[in-house]
């Protein structure tokens, strides 16, 4: 087997747990119960073994990361091993003490996510009343000195809303806002149906940006990552299976990419058992779609196959039932006609639905 480079990136799924009900959601719909959870040790010992391996930069995630009353010792065992942390969070529950708890253990920036530009709309689509939590949130991570980025699921409810939405990260103080068109994986895609925009609102909402990152430049940065049912293009899968990035489930498995949960076949083990350089370097699945030996049909010549490594395996799982096939986002997939088909229904209609996403034992 050739050398394999180390990752600089993790996604730290530390709970499925969540007070929000986002229709949108990409985490699986089997969430994992809290008493499955990694204890605190077991996350320490898992930050020192990814600093080892080559990790610079974690994602601390969830569901809600502010659930684990540890958080603040998590973020300190990073800090300790020289891993830049970044704390992804619905804001619900970050209040002075805790925000200070964060900063003290070594917290380096904060990402909040906002699913709409005024209270009723986000309220709507979360499942709650959270906007003034997360307005609260921005106010307390501004006031840290902490950068504070936004991260706003885009789809087909606040995609008009979209000059509106960046105009309320600039004055919450957002040095970066992204702006990611939904993702069709786990709840995402079981409301894929009512989630899914039409072509010409998508193209508006880019205009949008555009103007804005005009108006802005130098002040906010404005990221677009764009949906993946549009524009005849796959992305690459984390910037390619296995080759930059890792994630880990609140369970202790490590999995290529977030969506990987789902995918039949790969047995993704578990940084409890296994050293997490043998999992990187050696483990089956995480070889599985690695490089492009793997490939067949179009991608196998296509000159864009270093690129895009043939786009997303979860995504060509969930329309083709088959991982190994092209990702039907790609024009030249024998399957993109189902993913335009998928894409051509879209388009203004009903009230966002809530997504069911308690975990097991809730009432």
């Amino acid at each position: 087997m050739s050398e394999v480079a180390a990752p600089w990136a993790m996604l730290a799924e530390l709970t499925h747990a969540c007070p929000l009900h986002c229709a949108y959601c990409s985490n699986p719909v089997e969430l994992i119960a809290r008493e499955r959870e990694l204890t605190t040790a077991q996350w320490e010992r898992a930050m020192a073994e990814a600093a080892a391996l080559g990790v610079v930069h974690a994602h601390l995630s969830g569901g809600e990361p502010l659930l684990r009353p540890d958080l603040a010792a998590i973020v300190a065992a990073a800090a300790r091993s020289g891993i830049y942390t970044q704390l992804v969070t619905s804001g619900a529950g970050l209040r002075p003490a805790r925000m200070a708890d964060l900063v003290a253990a070594g917290l380096h920036s904060v990402q909040l996510s906002v699913q709409d530009a005024t209270p009723d709309a986000s309220d709507r689509i979360a499942g709650g009343r959270w906007f003034a939590a997360k307005e609260r949130a921005a106010a307390l991570v501004r006031e840290a000195g902490l950068p504070l980025g936004l991260n706003v699921v885009l789809h087909r409810h606040n995609l008009g809303a979209v000059g509106e939405i960046i105009d309320l990260g600039v004055r919450w103080g957002a040095e970066r806002i992204e702006l990611a068109n939904t993702q069709f994986y786990g709840w995402a895609m079981r409301n894929r149906d009512d989630l899914m925009p039409g072509r010409e609102q998508v193209s508006r909402a880019e205009e949008i940006v555009r103007e804005r990152r005009e108006r802005l430049s130098g002040r906010v940065e404005l990221v677009w990552v764009v949906p993946d049912y549009f524009d005849g293009v796959a992305k690459p899968c984390m910037g390619g299976w296995g080759a930059i990035s890792l994630t880990i489930a609140p369970d202790g498995r490590v999995l290529p990419c977030p969506g990987a949960y789902v995918l039949p076949g790969l047995d993704f083990p578990d940084v409890r058992e296994h050293p997490l350089r043998w999992i990187w370097e050696e483990s089956a699945a995480f070889n599985a779609y690695r490089g492009t030996a793997w490939m067949g049909g179009p991608c196998a010549g296509c000159p864009r196959r270093e690129e895009d490594f043939g786009g997303c395996r979860c995504q060509a799982y969930a329309i083709t039932g088959d991982a190994a096939r092209t990702d039907p986002a790609c024009s030249l997939s024998p399957d993109h006609h189902l993913i335009t088909g998928i894409a051509s229904a879209g388009g203004p209609g009903r009230t966002a639905v809530v997504a069911d996403r308690r975990m097991p034992g809730d009432t």
